[in-house]
Parts: C-alpha cells; sequence; structure tokens
C-alpha cells in the first residue's frame, strides 16, 4: 500500500501587527472571491479601496447568505452513504497546520466537558460515550479547498447526547472547543441532523490522532471545515459562537 506523501513545511514567525494584516487581507479576498458579477454591483457605490466599507457590505451578504442556506435546510433530509468498497484510501489529512503539530492528549485522564443551556453540565469520559447509543455511516468529506474523500465514521449522534445532558433543543447554536486552539459551530437543526455525530471511530478502529482522536465531530451536510476535530467541550448557546475559520470570512452556515 502506497504511504500518503507528507509535506515537508517551513513556518515563518511573523509579529502579531503582521499575523492581523495577513488575516485581514485573507478575509477579504476569501469573501470579494465568493461574489457574483451581479453581488458586485451592489458595491458600485462603494469605494472599493476603502476597506471598512466594503466588509460591512460582504459580511452583511455573507449573513444573509446564511439565512437562506438555514431556510432551505432539511433537517430530516440524509446525506449520500456509500459502501466500503468505495472508502477513500489513504485518507487525507487536514488541518490548519503539518501533522507533525497534531495534538497529543491523555486519553486516561480525558473528559468531555459540557456548559451553556444544559441541564447537566458533568463531564463525560470516553467510556460513558461508548455506552451510549452508536450510529455508523460511510460519507464523502468535502473540503472547501476543493477535494472530497469518502470514509466510515462511527460515534454517538449528535442529537442522542444533546438530549442525554438535557440541552436546550430550542437555543440557536451548538459550540464546540478543540484542543489544537480550533473552534467552530453549528446551527440547532444541523446539530440534531440524525447523521451528525460525535465521532469516535475511524472505519473500524478509534480515532487515530490525524484524524481527530479522541472525539471529533462529523457533519456530512456541511463543508470539511464545520467538522472539528479534537473536542474537548461542547456548549449550547442563543448567541452565534462563530469559528476559527468563519471569524476570517468564510461562511458560516457553509451546507452543501
Amino acid at each position: 500500500m502506497n504511504e500518503p506523501r507528507k509535506r515537508i513545511t517551513q513556518r515563518i514567525r511573523l509579529e502579531p501587527a503582521q499575523e492581523r494584516q495577513l488575516v485581514d487581507i485573507q478575509r477579504r479576498s476569501f469573501l470579494r472571491a465568493g461574489l457574483t458579477v451581479g453581488a458586485m454591483s451592489m458595491l458600485t457605490g462603494c469605494n472599493l479601496q476603502d476597506g471598512d466599507q466594503v466588509d460591512k457590505v460582504l459580511w452583511a451578504m455573507s449573513r444573509w447568505n446564511d439565512r437562506v442556506q438555514a431556510w432551505l435546510f432539511n433537517g430530516q433530509k440524509l446525506a449520500p452513504t456509500y459502501s466500503k468498497a468505495q472508502l477513500t484510501n489513504p485518507f487525507p489529512f487536514n488541518a490548519f497546520y503539518p501533522e507533525y503539530n497534531v495534538p497529543e492528549l491523555d486519553l486516561s485522564d480525558y473528559q468531555l466537558a459540557v456548559s451553556g443551556l444544559v441541564r447537566d453540565k458533568q463531564p463525560w469520559t470516553l467510556e460513558a460515550l461508548r455506552k451510549l447509543p452508536q450510529r455508523t455511516d460511510i460519507t464523502r468529506l468535502i473540503c472547501i479547498e476543493g477535494w472530497s474523500a469518502i470514509g466510515q465514521w462511527g460515534g454517538v449522534p449528535l442529537k442522542t447526547f444533546l438530549e442525554y445532558i438535557g440541552a436546550d433543543t430550542t437555543a440557536r447554536f451548538v459550540g464546540f472547543k478543540c484542543a489544537d486552539r480550533y473552534y467552530s459551530s453549528l446551527d440547532m437543526p444541523t446539530a440534531l441532523h440524525p447523521q451528525t455525530l460525535l465521532a469516535l471511530d475511524f472505519g473500524e478502529v478509534a480515532l487515530p490522532p490525524d484524524y481527530g482522536y479522541p472525539l471529533r465531530v462529523r457533519v456530512p451536510t456541511k463543508l470539511g471545515f464545520k467538522n472539528p476535530k479534537h473536542i474537548v467541550e461542547i456548549f449550547v448557546s442563543n448567541e452565534n459562537p462563530g469559528g476559527y475559520w468563519e471569524d476570517q470570512g468564510y461562511n458560516w452556515f457553509s451546507g452543501i
């Protein structure tokens, strides 16, 4: 079997002010790239060199796009599933850092924290999570970068977990904090979708480090960056928690 080719990268350390400037440039470039010709016509009254003015229009359009996608979302429509013969092997690694920076967690004392609008805020061990009803799906992960891959994921339906902790499912958002400083969030209807999983397994084994151990969120109705890995906390809120990439300009809803 061919081993996946690893990319060797060299990091250049930037000053905080330089990092903020780079993020601003990336965010504006991403948002502008997402505009259609018709949408650009809405900016004809703006000075396109005025970054703040353009940003306001772009963010307003992105929020409008979120509302439209949320309105169109069908919480009972299942994402396509596949056979084991269609699995992608090897499954690609993807993160905002290279493989050698995958976080190391001590699984012997791992606990999943729970907070926000829930009745029971006791932390959960992996053993306790595995005692809950489980589901396995073979689904396609679609990355915003343009590639996709089919994998088998097993774990606890997020809806089941939210029911066990007494979450207020009339709240608007479920947020996730990760061991690698990543963070993301879902709208409640997506969180309650039957295929949205707290994934504990990849293939026939426990999640490997590269794919999010010990716990990741698998959301086959969303783009890949809405599938956070190395989860250490779940919370329920009526305030949008945003996300690592969402706060840099990626569309928040990002449904497929």
